[in-house]
């Protein structure tokens, strides 16, 4: 067991006015499993990129440790795999390789295929078995839960809850939940260390809003009745003062020196009211600083004339002479939110894509209702480049709006005069969600909307769902995001 101490650390990217980290300190140890979260943009990547040296910081950063980051880059993806693991681990004990495989359910025979050739999941497998082989290193996790089915996701997770010396960057909250003992959050104006998985650190900071709510509404009144008597009691000090030269109703002439006294008496508890008031203020301020705003969203789905919108009927999909998919049966009814699922390669995508009207080689039948309006929302989303207004003119929609939506899904206001190309890849999948929230539509089609997209931006967009329940057909690994919306799982 050893610690990384993290020190007074500040960072801004060059040329950038904002620092992603200022003056931050905590520390971790090295035996840990643990969760980092925070939402887009917050700097999770960032860290661990100044965790491996690759930019200049203030403060200091200690280690014992070596840091391995996931995934690691494969230059040559058609060399065999066992090549591969043998170039990143060199002193690679065959027998100890297989062993992690095996733990992670890959076959051996893929350490003898081109790289190229695993699929999404294997990759990822044979990724992390290689870099836990490492000795004295401590691995740098980086949302390895992207494009991996469930039965995948599982396998990933149980994996990692045997290991130790870790830092895990997933949005996956069930995920999160199998295998990690500590949580590394990037708050709004702090960054702060739990023991515990993501459901301890969400309730812990749940109850610690609700309190802190509760207490600035408990302050802002006291500070509305403080100010409300300092002002009273300011006032008859002053009308005190002034009967100094007066005389009383009798026609006896005024204690002058009374009178003063008891102005001077209410005055003093006048400015004793002012500093309880200062001292509330100042009590007030530090409450809500990293009380994450979830404004909610809004969608206007279109009402079909017929309750019946898509039907497949024995289709089967391939792309030149692989089949991909066969003799997939099913509807989508208005008012559905049905879920695709099975495993990578199954075809979901494929599927997804015809319903849309991509022109792919099929048997069977796929029958359409007449002037359907489809909003699609596609796994990829490397064509993004460019500003958001000419984006938003470009896809046809309210510009206003499209913005008003990405504000409430965390999107700073400096991010819309950058390009869309050096946006996160968090932040580029909200701008395709953001696009088709503003689209009006009967079907909402969505294949792995959540890839890269932080918990509470999840949660939003849950309870969209869940308050306008539109039409929706969409492919989505996060199981707690599908037991919550999807009305019905159909499986490829």
């Amino acid at each position: 067991m050893s610690v990384i101490q993290v020190s007074d650390l500040t960072f801004a990217y060059e040329g950038s006015y904002d620092n992603i980290f200022e003056h931050a300190s905590f520390q971790l140890d090295t035996d840990w499993r643990l969760g980092f979260t925070g939402r887009n943009g917050r700097g999770k990547t960032t860290f661990m990129n100044l965790l491996l040296g690759k930019y200049e910081y203030s403060g200091t950063i200690s280690a014992s440790v070596d840091f391995e980051y996931f995934p690691f880059p494969v230059e040559d993806k058609e060399a065999n795999t066992l090549d591969i693991v043998e170039g990143a681990v060199p002193d690679l004990q065959l027998w100890e390789l297989m062993r992690e495989l095996s733990l992670l359910e890959v076959s051996d025979d893929v350490l003898y295929r081109p790289f190229a050739s695993l699929s999404n999941g294997e990759q990822t497998k044979v990724l992390l078995a290689a870099l836990f082989l490492k000795e004295n290193s401590f691995l740098l996790i980086d949302e390895p839960t992207n494009h991996l089915d469930m039965n995948a996701r599982r396998l990933v997770s149980e994996y990692l809850s045997r290991k130790r010396g870790f830092i895990l960057v997933s949005h996956d909250r069930a995920f999160l939940d199998r295998c990690v003992d500590h949580i590394l959050s990037i708050n709004k104006t702090t960054i702060e260390v739990q023991k515990g998985n993501f459901s301890d650190w969400w309730d812990n900071k749940e109850r610690r809003d609700s309190y802190e709510l509760a207490e600035n509404e408990r302050l802002r009144k006291d500070i509305r009745r403080l100010e409300d008597s300092a002002r009273q009691k300011s006032g008859w000090s002053h009308e005190v003062e002034k009967t100094k030269n007066g005389t009383r109703n009798s026609g006896s002439k005024l204690d002058k020196g009374y009178v003063g006294h008891k102005a001077a008496k209410m005055m003093k508890r006048s400015k004793s009211i002012e500093q309880r008031q200062q001292s509330a203020i100042e009590e007030k301020s530090g409450l809500l600083k990293d009380l994450e705003s979830s404004e909610s969203l809004k969608l206007s789905p279109l009402l079909y004339h017929k309750s019946r919108l898509v039907e497949l009927d024995n289709v089967s999909i391939a792309y030149g002479e692989r089949l991909i998919c066969e003799d997939i049966s099913f509807s989508v009814d208005q008012g559905e939110r049905i879920a695709l699922s099975g495993k990578n390669g199954s075809g979901k995508s494929s599927v997804l894509k015809l319903i849309c009207g991509e022109s792919l080689a099929h048997t069977g039948t796929l029958r359409m209702g007449s002037q359907l309006r489809i909003s699609y929302v596609s796994q990829d989303t490397s064509d993004l480049k460019g500003d958001l207004s000419g984006y938003a003119r470009d896809c046809g929609i309210n510009e206003s709006l499209f913005k008003s939506i990405l504000r409430k899904l965390d999107f700073a206001r400096v991010q819309f005069e950058k390009d869309m190309a050096s946006y996160s890849g968090g932040q580029k999948k909200k701008v395709l969600i953001a696009r088709s929230l503003c689209e009006k539509a009967h079907l909402y089609i969505w294949d792995e909307p959540l890839n890269f997209i932080d918990v509470l931006s999840r949660m939003q967009i849950e309870e969209l769902l869940l308050e306008y329940q539109p039409t929706l057909l969409f492919v989505e690994h996060d199981s707690e995001f599908r037991r919550n919306v999807a009305t019905r799982v159909i499986e490829i």
